[in-house]
């Protein structure tokens, strides 16, 4: 029972378990575990290459069955090294005894000292964290996110043609495209891929205080700038340097803005759809088995928008949060970083959520065309730009101010209206013909 997802403290692991479970191989506490794992078993196979000269005589042959120990590390495993960690109080030094237990089961514990040689702990950790963030974007996020882009794409091209009243300040605007408002969103949402791209995965490899103290002391002939560049260059990360203790983290906070921003394009483009369903542009598919509200048979709400609003919310604060606090650090190192960069997954989830609830609402709507033509029927007001416009053309008097004396009265404007004012216009033939081919249902643009 303690594990029941009923009891969860947090919705991530437990009303939406299901759609976070993926995250799991990432951000949880035995992910973060096997990732140090990871980092401490390739470090010490890269000191064999270079080779030191204590390491020369280790049988390469048993790198493969090295990296086993974190590749087929289980959640058991995981337990041990937080049993270690009770006695020991320290998390990384927890993953260091563990690794040399299993050095020992191995028969190679004559090697065992060079384990976390010369490193301090946030060479493992902000090592095992860019890694982590890495890997769980381009495996879990992105994917996702390219098939919520894709469902945009796809809605720009399918509608490029339907023409819609546009709304300013909620007002009727020049006609637009219902396509062309989705291309605006898809858009937006590729500029910031394009440069989530550019993006560098930092990582901070230096010892007790970034300077390799204890590498140079022991082995002053070894360039081990060169071997901290390359060694973390073949994790696929990038080292910063110079550094304190610990990684500057301002490449992550890059990265965390870089989704921040891409989650805020998508609130705007929830809280449009939202309003266009309440418009009726949109209709919504019905499921008969679901209901919509506990007192209201009839209600269809735009439950998935509004969710994923809200996921989307809250990843942006705590990526706010992250991005702001990570980079700030007393001296050369205190210890805020350490539980803030726990929490790394967490504005992921949120937003794996609200996508997930994105990709279900827009698999719902339905364009009501009909109701987009009779919203465009009922204002006519909208062709007077497109009128006053051709009339400065003509350099006729006042344009501006005959349009606006003619469409502020108060009165409707209907295509009766327009058509009599085009009559009365003191130009020419060919020119009320241009005019009159102008409709709120053809007066849409590029």
């Amino acid at each position: 029972m303690d594990n029941h997802a009923l009891l969860a403290v947090s919705p991530i692991d437990g009303r939406y378990a299901g759609q976070t479970a993926v995250l799991r191989n990432y951000f949880s506490e035995f992910a973060l575990i096997r990732y140090r794992v990871r980092v401490e078993i390739e470090y010490f196979i890269a000191l064999c290459e270079i080779p030191l000269p204590q390491l020369a005589d280790f049988d390469r042959s048993r790198f493969e069955a090295l990296r086993d120990i974190y590749r087929n590390m289980g959640p058991e495993d995981a337990a041990k090294v937080k049993d270690i960690e009770k006695i020991t109080n320290h998390d990384v030094k927890a993953v260091e005894y563990y690794i040399k237990d299993r050095f020992k089961e191995m028969g190679i514990m004559k090697w065992g000292e060079f384990v976390h040689f010369g490193l301090t702990s946030q060479d493992i950790n902000n090592t095992s964290v860019p890694l982590s963030l890495k890997e769980a974007l381009h495996e879990a996020y992105l994917p996702l996110m390219q098939e919520v882009l894709g469902t945009i794409r796809s809605m720009a091209e399918e509608w490029k043609d339907i023409p819609m009243l546009a709304k300013t300040h909620g007002q009727p605007a020049s006609p637009t495209r219902v396509g062309k408002e989705f291309k605006v969103f898809q858009v937006r949402i590729e500029e910031q891929l394009r440069q989530f791209d550019s993006l560098t995965f930092p990582a901070k490899f230096g010892g007790a205080t970034g300077n390799m103290n204890a590498h140079k002391v022991a082995y002053p002939g070894i360039d081990w700038i060169d071997f901290g560049n390359r060694f973390v260059a073949s994790l696929g990360l990038k080292r910063s340097f110079p550094t304190t203790q610990i990684e500057h983290y301002d490449n992550l906070a890059a990265i965390f803005d870089n989704i921040r921003r891409i989650n805020t394009i998508l609130i705007d483009f929830c809280r449009d759809i939202w309003t266009y369903i309440s418009m009726e542009y949109f209709r919504q598919k019905v499921n008969k088995n679901e209901v919509g509200s506990s007192a209201m048979p009839h209600k269809v709400n735009p439950i998935d928008f509004e969710n994923a609003e809200g996921n989307l919310g809250m990843a942006d604060a705590v990526f706010t949060h992250l991005s702001m606090k990570l980079p700030v650090s007393r001296l050369q190192r205190d210890l805020t970083d350490s539980t803030v960069l726990r929490n790394v997954g967490v504005p992921v989830a949120h937003t794996m959520i609200a996508l997930n609830s994105l990709k279900k609402g827009l698999g719902k709507l339905i364009l009501n065309e009909k109701a987009i033509e009779a919203d465009l029927e009922r204002n006519w007001a909208v062709v007077a730009e497109a009128l006053q416009t051709i009339l400065r053309r003509e350099n006729y008097p006042n344009p501006y101010e005959t349009l606006k004396a003619l469409t502020r009265t108060g009165a409707a404007i209907t295509h009766e209206t327009i058509a009599d004012f085009i009559e009365k216009l003191d130009v020419s033939e060919s020119v009320k013909a241009e005019m009159r081919a102008i409709t709120p249902m053809t007066y849409t643009g590029f």
